[in-house]
Order: C-alpha cells, then sequence, then structure tokens
C-alpha cells in the first residue's frame, strides 16, 4: 500500500504538469493574439491610407471614386461613399518604440501609464491592479481589478510596461509616461 505523502506527490506532480501545460498553451494563444492583434491594426492602418488616396486633397472619396470610373461621374446614388472612419478602437495598443507619444492610447492606457510614471518619479516601486483601482477610486472588485489586469498585460506585451514580479507592473525601459512617450 502506498504512503499517504507518496500519493499526495503524485497528486501534485500531476497538478504541476497540467499548470505547466496550460501555461505554454497561455504563452503560445497570446503570441497568436499579438500576431492577429498586429495584422488587423495593419489592416485599419491599409483601409484609412486608402481612404486618404481615394479623398485626395481637396476632395471627397465619392469624387476619387468618379473620376476613376470609366466615362467620368456616374449618377448620384451610384457615385455616393461614405467617409472613411476613424478605426481606433479602445483596445488597440500600438507596440511601443523610441518617439512614440502617450497620446497614441485610449484613456484608460494613458491613465494607467501616468499612475505608475508618478511612482517612478516618487522612486516608489511596482503597482498591483488592485493598488491600480485603489488609486483611481474604483471599486476594488474582481471584475475592476480584472479588467485593469487585462490593460497592464496588453500594456506588457506591446513593450509599455514591464512586470518585474508576477502581478506587479512598472513603465517599461526608455518609457517615461509623459506625453512625449520617451
Amino acid at each position: 500500500m502506498p504512503s499517504v505523502v507518496g500519493l499526495l506527490e503524485q497528486h501534485e506532480l500531476a497538478a504541476r504538469r497540467r499548470v505547466d501545460g496550460l501555461r505554454e498553451e497561455a504563452d503560445r494563444i497570446q503570441a497568436e493574439l499579438v500576431t492577429a492583434e498586429q495584422e488587423w491594426l495593419e489592416w485599419t492602418i491599409a483601409r484609412e491610407r486608402v481612404g486618404a488616396v481615394l479623398s485626395g486633397p481637396g476632395g471627397s472619396p465619392a469624387d476619387a471614386v468618379a473620376a476613376e470610373r470609366p466615362g467620368g461621374a456616374g449618377t448620384e446614388a451610384e457615385v455616393q461613399a461614405s467617409p472613411p472612419m476613424a478605426a481606433k478602437a479602445k483596445s488597440q495598443v500600438p507596440v511601443w518604440r523610441e518617439g512614440l507619444a502617450r497620446t497614441a492610447l485610449s484613456a484608460d492606457y494613458q491613465r494607467i501609464l501616468a499612475a505608475l510614471a508618478d511612482r517612478v518619479r516618487l522612486g516608489q516601486g511596482p503597482l498591483t491592479c488592485q493598488e491600480m483601482a485603489s488609486a483611481f477610486g474604483m471599486n476594488v472588485v474582481p471584475a475592476k481589478v480584472e479588467a485593469l489586469r487585462s490593460k497592464a498585460k496588453r500594456l506588457v506585451a506591446r513593450g509599455w510596461l514591464a512586470e518585474p514580479a508576477p502581478g506587479r507592473f512598472t513603465l517599461a525601459r526608455g518609457v517615461n509616461g509623459s506625453d512625449g512617450g520617451s
């Protein structure tokens, strides 16, 4: 008959293997997500640029479409096109690079950067998402904390933040959190 300690060790080992497998899967999915979001961003930029080219200087996209048609302009109904929409979803976070201003981020992300910049300026250490929620005057409930964690993790994945210890966030090297971005 096996010992109780031996059985516990077997269960612990099995649980650790499962955690390791899930972490690997999560890392793979995170990398795939970063790639997919980058592709999405590239398509968004392409659409915006095509819209800008079609609108041309002093013209509308409808005028550009009409000029390209054989025989000139068509009827009013044929030519009408909607103006290009600004595609800046709140969850889009560009990859940080030297000189990129934090204004490229939505207000929620800018607020996280500003809070962490203040911590760095005051010589204080990294913040947890619970501490951020409290500092932002939010109810410190799991839903709010997890929303902040998701945003912070996205900023880490894009190079804006660093996570020196699990669940503790600070500005990445080179990012100062001011409007200049670096």
